[in-house]
């Protein structure tokens, strides 16, 4: 079978959703979606202000869409497929990742008026989303050998891991360089100009 087949019929698994399949999927890709165009439409709405960020301010909503894109994509094997080899050990480590990065990127903005309070919190939760994302790996990959799960749920997670990792760096750099043009935005936000 060709990968755009085995795409296909992954996604096709959408068919046998349950409402809560349903209910959890759109929660959580719908949250994503809302950090891509929140991000996103912060710095086109400076941008069409006048103001300039830097290059590092544009992987936040460039990095955040290939991670809800793949997301989009793995959540459906998740809910369907693997389930149940999902359930345990590896739901929990899910669950962490989860609170760990969502909460890692609610501090980081909240730096924004708080650095020197925020940014270690901040970068610990952010480190702690990757070393659990790296354990979620070693449980994925231990699944694909034992035949329990398949191509399109690995590569969705390199994209999951690439858009994460480029998503937060850009966020990180962005923040230590005082987050430039942020201050202008906001003003203009603020102005409703």
């Amino acid at each position: 079978m060709s990968f755009i087949s085995e795409v296909g019929t992954y996604v096709g698994r959408m068919r046998d959703f349950t409402r809560i399949d349903w209910l959890v999927y759109i929660g959580w890709v719908g949250l994503m979606c809302g950090l891509v165009l929140s991000t996103g439409g912060f710095l086109l709405f400076g941008r069409s202000h006048g103001v300039s960020f830097t290059p590092e301010a544009w992987l936040v909503p460039l990095g955040s869409l290939l991670f809800t894109v793949s997301i989009a994509i793995d959540t459906i094997g998740h809910r369907t497929i693997y389930k149940q080899e999902i359930s345990g050990a590896e739901g929990l480590v899910h669950g962490i990742t989860i609170l760990c990065g969502v909460s890692s990127c609610v501090l980081l903005t909240a730096a924004y008026h708080h650095p020197r309070s925020l940014w270690i919190p901040a970068l610990v939760l952010t480190l702690l989303a990757f070393i659990y994302s790296l354990v979620d790996e070693a449980f994925h990959w231990r699944r694909y050998l034992r035949k329990h799960s398949d191509r399109v749920e690995m590569w969705s997670h390199l994209g999951i891991l690439t858009g994460h990792a480029v998503m937060m760096l850009g966020w990180w750099v962005w923040f230590f360089q005082g987050y430039p043009g942020a201050t202008s935005t906001l003003r203009h936000l603020g102005s409703g100009t």
